[in-house]
């Protein structure tokens, strides 16, 4: 199934093109920076991007998505598809085959049972798998031999490449996570820092929320690639500083996610040491809302179901929050070229595009507390709305960032004109993207009334990604809190439209869903978006090979990296 993507940034279509080298190792090393550390290298215990992107390099799927949104064969020999047979005419099942002579890292073989261990170990209801969505409708994964699996799927099935397509759903080695099906998933602590993987690359020491090193995996399918011979993957710091790392001082080679204001992007990249890469591809940045109670005083149970929020259970609070951002302002303080106001969740490709929520391009904060107003939310004498002894007082979180920190500060100024109060927290992003139980800072728990971040999906289809917000993908302490749905959103008419979609083969009928579950999330204000982002990274000039992609791990082919 061919893919296109919607717009790769002109910097992107640099002479970064794959160089010649005489064989593995040959290139030497490379830093890579995020300032977003990983904290585990696990993406089914992680939904954070800086933990899937790590992964990438060590873990794979059995096919990937490259820069253009084409499906790619990774693991596998080819694409399974109706016309070749790999995909049955009633779409219920998908068979893969394995290119062969495949090894771990460890020189061990790699056989589609490695595949259906994997299924099976996301797919365990105790697991609390990141995952899961990509796997819905999934009734059984079986090796059919040493290098054939079979997909059977509940219902037909006309988007079959949920699981094991892309670096969120990678085929891990059975025999090294034998022992971490369901609740001792988290507790492997070896296998999910130092994964066996078939990658270019492999651990050699991780140190969480810090650094990673890794070294090339000497039983890579391809005896010259990678070209480099060590990596250190370093985590922590800030966009700024990631940036300058790159496009000034040159001490590092790649640097990811470089949220910063655009004027400062162009003065570090006329230094002459770097590229900054972008593409536009579904990523948007949201606030979150949380419709359960965080209040510390319900113990393990806030932030669950069994406790509403007090008062944004109220859709006209809800939507006051909304109709008071100024969001062309937010680009042009945080993005510049590299941002756009949408009022979806689902901006790209555009065929999913809804055209029904165009009100939110106008700031409105006498409409807002008009609605307030109207809603019984009174002013009291300090100007917080407050109604049956509620107040109006949320706290907002979000990762450290300067970008995010002066969207904090604005969207703070902007409530405060319609009388909600508002107390700002900001968190390290490895802590708050990362999976650690123990830690009441992630954005999983949500322990806060607002939380703000960017999300989006692997390739071009949203299938799996609008399935995030059915009622079972809600985190809770039963699924160890990894559920993908943090508004805490359950609604039986949206699960009927995930299932309906899941049932349709015709794009256009599947691109109406879609607008149809967007316009249900945006218009009940489950989820506020602020801006249509364009993924913004930096490679150096000596860097060859690097192709920046919007639809996958911006390390999806470092395999392929060289210097010059």
């Amino acid at each position: 199934m061919k893919m296109k993507s919607i717009l790769l940034g002109a910097a992107a279509a640099l002479a970064l093109a794959p160089a010649a080298w005489a064989g593995r190792g040959d290139s030497g090393h490379l830093n890579i920076i995020y300032w977003q550390a990983a904290s585990i290298m696990n993406p089914y215990l992680s939904g954070g991007t800086k933990d899937i992107d790590a992964s990438s390099m060590v873990l794979e799927p059995l096919a990937h998505y490259d820069e253009n949104g084409n499906m790619v064969p990774t693991l596998a020999a080819e694409i399974p598809t109706v016309a070749n047979g790999g995909v049955s005419k009633d779409l219920t099942s998908i068979t893969w085959r394995l290119k062969p002579g495949l090894k771990w890292a460890d020189g061990s073989p790699v056989t589609a049972k490695d595949v259906e261990f994997t299924a099976n170990y996301c797919m365990d209801p105790a697991g609390g798998c990141q995952q899961l969505a990509k796997f819905a409708d999934v009734t059984k994964v079986e090796a059919v031999d040493d290098l054939t699996v079979k997909i059977t799927f509940g219902k037909p099935k006309p988007f079959p490449y949920g699981p094991f397509v892309g670096a969120t759903t990678p085929v891990i080695q059975a025999r090294q996570f034998a022992d971490c099906m369901g609740t001792k998933a988290p507790t492997c602590t070896d296998a999910n820092f130092k994964p066996v993987g078939t990658g270019p690359f492999k651990v050699k020491e991780f140190r969480a929320n810090d650094t990673i090193t890794l070294v090339a995996n000497d039983n890579y399918r391809d005896p010259n690639k990678p070209a480099f011979a060590t990596v250190t993957f370093k985590g922590g710091g800030d966009a700024t500083s990631a940036a300058r790392s790159v496009l000034e001082t040159g001490e590092f080679d790649y640097a990811w996610n470089l949220q910063i204001a655009p004027e400062v992007l162009a003065q570090m990249e006329a230094k002459g040491k770097g590229t900054i890469l972008s593409g536009f591809g579904p990523l948007v940045e949201r606030l979150m809302v949380n419709l359960t109670d965080p209040n510390p005083k319900w113990g393990d149970e806030r932030s669950t179901v069994k406790h509403p929020h007090p008062f944004l259970t109220d859709k006209a609070v809800r939507q006051a929050l909304s109709m008071a951002i100024d969001r062309k302002l937010l680009v042009e303080v945080g993005y510049g070229k590299a941002g756009k106001v949408t009022c979806n969740v689902v901006p790209a490709p555009a065929i999913y595009n809804s055209p029904n929520n165009e009100s939110c391009k106008t700031q409105d904060i006498a409409g807002a507390n008009a609605l307030l107003d109207a809603a019984g939310w009174k002013k009291g004498p300090d100007g917080v709305r407050q109604k049956n002894g509620v107040r109006l007082s949320i706290l907002y979180q979000t990762s450290t960032n300067a970008v995010r920190q002066d969207f904090q500060e604005l969207i703070k100024s902007w409530w405060k004109q319609i009388g909600v109060e508002t107390e700002l927290k900001n968190i390290d992003a490895a802590v708050f993207f990362g999976g650690d139980q123990s830690s009441p800072d992630t954005f999983q728990k949500f322990f806060a009334d607002i939380e703000m971040y960017a999300n989006n999906f692997d390739g071009t289809d949203p299938e799996a990604y609008m399935g995030s917000w059915k009622c079972s993908e809600i985190p809770s302490p039963e699924n160890a809190w990894l559920g993908s749905n943090m508004p805490r959103y359950c609604n039986p008419e949206y699960d009927k439209l995930v299932a309906e979609m899941a049932g349709t083969a015709d794009i256009k009928k599947r691109a109406e869903l879609v607008i149809r579950m967007n316009d249900m999330l945006m218009q009940n204000y489950i989820m506020i978006p602020l801006v249509h982002r364009g993924n913004v990274a930096a490679a150096a000039n000596t860097l060859t090979g690097v192709k920046l992609n919007v639809w996958d791990s911006d390390l999806w082919n470092v395999g392929d990296w060289a210097r010059k």
